[in-house]
């Protein structure tokens, strides 16, 4: 093994004591199809929901930073240096505090490439920590950094915190992979996700832990990557719970996500929301379909709607999941335009699938959007579809004994349904146009997307990026 390059007076000294640390193996999963398998994924009645996400509650543990044994600490001070640095190598550390301050005047080289991160891996190398406990104090100051394709971190049984701007627990870029069990994050600073990604992505595995942030911009998770987390309990207490950008996705099981977006940093949108899909244009993310996928678990919305999306095209797969929209102006899907792409070309497309899964509330898609909305096995959906009259393009297909029951009258393209599907409820549901009769069946047709590869020609800064760079061409790597 090499020995790991440290800056830093404070580092070097610490660095006597590497070769006593215990090893930590820490890998918790090759690949997210490996976390989908182990996951609990649909059961067959809604009771079960109910019971997947109390057992997620149940058995999560928070830690603290009493809760660890620490042996060593490596400290840095430095801006723009790390304490602990794997480059192309093979490193452990287990029980060590890592205190990091100083801030990164390297917008882009921070966010990109790891600049005044804590603990950063990059050039291929496997870095396993374990019973660590992290914080960062500083703008642009994440904790643990994974970058570039071949890198691996595992972390596990670990506390982090960060309280400064731009400053992200877990983040991965430039196609690296993070693998975390049972870690403790908390985060305080605008801009800084708790699980978080940028140019070039990666792969991102988690399992088991508590995840909180209070900053504005700050999601518990931004996606410009693969992200799958399980088992775990998620809080936002001024952002969105959840921020996919571009051809990226995000999949939780059996998760418990609590999102209450009640701040901005943008005015380009006026809806707040506890999940948000979007292209943003700034070079960050490929153009393409996104997806959110939710298996059991339960998603609690405090404030505005629970899904919006605008400027891409996107597959959500919700299956067996607790859906709550505590806002009653709220509503449960908004597919519209908003500031990012080019006006008239810039609303959402959305495949919504729902299997074995109840639906409460209303759907909006304006007149550049599209959606087709599947509900399969047993799914009910009470709500409505553009009450205020036609608008974007709607497809609505039932299968499996799934039920619609209308809440206000609805407007969609076109259907598929038995005879038995549909409930009006009191109101009326116009098809093309032409106003349904309940107790018949209807063969339609998926409406197909206008842009298949999703998003448009615009830009603009988005509303919860983690970080504030102008996007663009990223900057050479620094050496």
């Amino acid at each position: 093994m090499k020995h790991l390059k440290r800056k830093g007076l404070a580092v070097i000294m610490a660095g006597l004591m590497t070769a006593s640390l215990a090893a930590c193996a820490g890998n918790t999963g090759a690949d997210k199809n490996t976390e989908a398998t182990q996951a609990s994924i649909a059961t067959t009645d809604e009771s079960a929901a109910a019971n997947t996400s109390s057992a997620t509650t149940s058995t999560v543990k928070k830690l603290s930073e009493a809760d660890i044994t620490i042996n060593d600490t490596i400290e840095n001070s430095t801006g723009g240096e790390h304490a602990i640095t794997a480059d192309g190598e093979s490193a452990s550390y287990s029980n060590t505090k890592v205190v990091k301050t100083g801030d990164s005047e390297q917008n882009d080289e921070a966010d990109f490439y790891g600049d005044n991160a804590a603990i950063f891996a990059s050039n291929g190398a496997t870095l396993d920590l374990s019973d660590m406990v992290v914080k960062t104090d500083g703008k642009h100051a994440n904790a643990v950094f994974s970058y570039g394709e071949g890198t691996t971190v595992n972390i596990k049984d670990s506390y982090i915190e960060t309280s400064g701007n731009c400053s992200g627990g877990l983040m991965t870029t430039g196609g690296g992979t993070m693998n975390a069990t049972n870690l403790t994050i908390n985060t305080s600073g605008n801009s800084s996700a708790a699980i978080r990604s940028d140019r070039g992505g990666g792969t991102v595995n988690v399992d088991g832990g508590s995840y909180t942030t209070s900053g504005t911009g700050s999601p518990v998770i931004y996606s410009t990557a693969d992200i799958t987390v399980s088992n775990a309990e998620m809080t936002s207490t001024a952002s969105q719970g959840v921020v996919v950008e571009g051809k990226n996705s995000v999949t939780l099981n059996n998760v418990t996500l609590n999102a209450d977006n009640n701040t901005k940093n943008s005015d380009k949108s006026e809806w707040y929301q506890a999940v948000m899909i979007y292209q943003s244009m700034s070079g960050d993310a490929a153009q393409g379909t996104s997806s959110f996928t939710m298996n059991g678990g339960t998603l609690t919305n405090a404030n505005g709607d629970v899904f919006f999306v605008n400027n891409t095209a996107t597959d959500i797969t919700l299956s067996n999941a607790t859906i709550v929209n505590n806002d009653n102006n709220g509503v449960f899907l908004r597919a519209a335009a908003a500031g990012w792409g080019s006006d008239g070309s810039n609303g959402g497309q959305v495949n919504l699938n729902a299997t074995n899964q109840e639906i409460n509330g209303d759907m909006i898609v304006d007149d550049i959007s599209v959606l087709n909305l599947y509900l399969k096995e047993n799914s009910s959906f009470s709500g409505s579809v553009n009450s205020s009259g036609e608008a974007g393009k709607v497809y609505v297909d039932l299968s499996g004994g799934s039920k619609w029951t209308l809440t206000a009258d609805s407007y969609i393209t076109s259907l598929t349904c038995d005879t038995d599907s549909i409930n009006l409820n009191g109101h009326k549901l116009y098809v093309n146009g032409v106003e349904y009769k309940e107790g018949t069946a209807s063969s339609g047709t998926a409406i197909e997307f206008t842009v298949s590869s999703g998003g448009h020609e615009g830009g603009g800064t988005p509303p919860d990026k983690p970080g504030d760079h102008d996007g663009g061409t990223p900057p050479a790597k620094p050496e």
